[in-house]
């Protein structure tokens, strides 16, 4: 039988493709519900990706670490500001580049570069550091001059983990999440959580999880989220996702065979209406 998600109500706080993702749980007979988490801000006087530019250009990195797509266009945004491109391609291509994930290596691709290293699914911190390490006969860490593309929020397990291996580390921030300019379809969505409205969330990122609860604070909703929650089916797109619901203390019901918005739904859509009967089918449930 094919994944349905039955008529279920889902709620989706993508933001860059939530169009795209609505009409993937309306394909799999889910009821969409949109409330956009978060927006992405280009830092445009940002000081660190200047002097990330300058000092590639000088030569004076061996490794550039690249962790998103979005993130790595927004520094060619910047390079391309300053009318250097070519010559900052070539420095990029002088020094490795390590990728976490296929979108930016997608990007790279289209610039007629390759990653010396790209991290495994499921692309988080962990998978590569080991990547680098299983590397470590090409490029020991230790000594080595490592610039980090950052995204949204800082990645302090990252950073320590490389300055734990002996590497001089600049971090180079490009974009920061914020919240959406309209907050009311997150507000009503926070609101038909803690009233039960909903049988499904799916996470994509880690900063809706945050933006979620910080809206439910604003509108003194917040326990009754925590409580509604618990009674729907919490699916994650993948381990940093899931990690986060879990310091939040939120059970994670379903995590993406593969860390991708289509994995995400198909698996949600051919789980939820199991998970959801076993969540409000017993006495301690709601």
């Amino acid at each position: 039988m094919s994944p349905s998600f039955s008529g279920l109500r889902v709620l989706v706080l993508e933001s860059r493709r939530s169009t795209e993702m609505a009409a993937l749980v309306s394909n799999y007979g889910g009821q969409p519900v949109s409330a956009p988490a978060l927006r992405e801000v280009p830092l445009d006087t940002n000081t660190e990706a200047f002097a990330f530019i300058d000092a590639l250009l000088r030569h004076e990195f061996d490794l550039v670490i690249l962790l998103t797509g979005v993130g790595t266009r927004a520094l060619l945004a910047v390079v391309d500001r300053r009318g250097v491109r070519p010559a900052f391609l070539s420095a990029l291509d002088s020094a490795k580049i390590a990728a976490r994930g296929p979108k930016p290596v997608a990007v790279l691709r289209e610039l007629g570069l390759t990653p010396w290293v790209v991290a495994p699914e499921p692309n988080t911190w962990r998978e590569l550091l080991a990547a680098l390490d299983a590397k470590a006969s090409e490029l020991t860490l230790r000594g080595a001059r490592v610039a980090v593309q950052e995204y949204g929020t800082s990645n302090p397990q990252l950073l320590e983990g490389l300055r734990d291996r002996g590497a001089t580390v600049v971090s180079v921030p490009v974009y920061r999440y914020a919240l959406p300019d309209d907050l009311e379809p997150l507000k009503a969505a926070a609101r038909a959580v803690a009233e039960r409205e909903l049988d499904v969330a799916l996470f994509t990122t880690a900063t809706q999880v945050v933006h979620l609860f910080e809206v439910a604070r604003q509108i003194d909703v917040e326990p009754a989220v925590r409580q509604g929650l618990a009674s729907m089916v919490v699916a994650s797109i993948g381990p940093t996702t899931s990690e986060e619901l879990r310091e939040q203390g939120i059970a994670v019901d379903i995590e993406a065979g593969h860390p991708k918005m289509g994995f995400l739904v198909r698996d949600a859509a051919e789980r939820s209406a199991h998970v959801l009967r076993t969540k409000r089918g017993g006495a301690a449930v709601g």
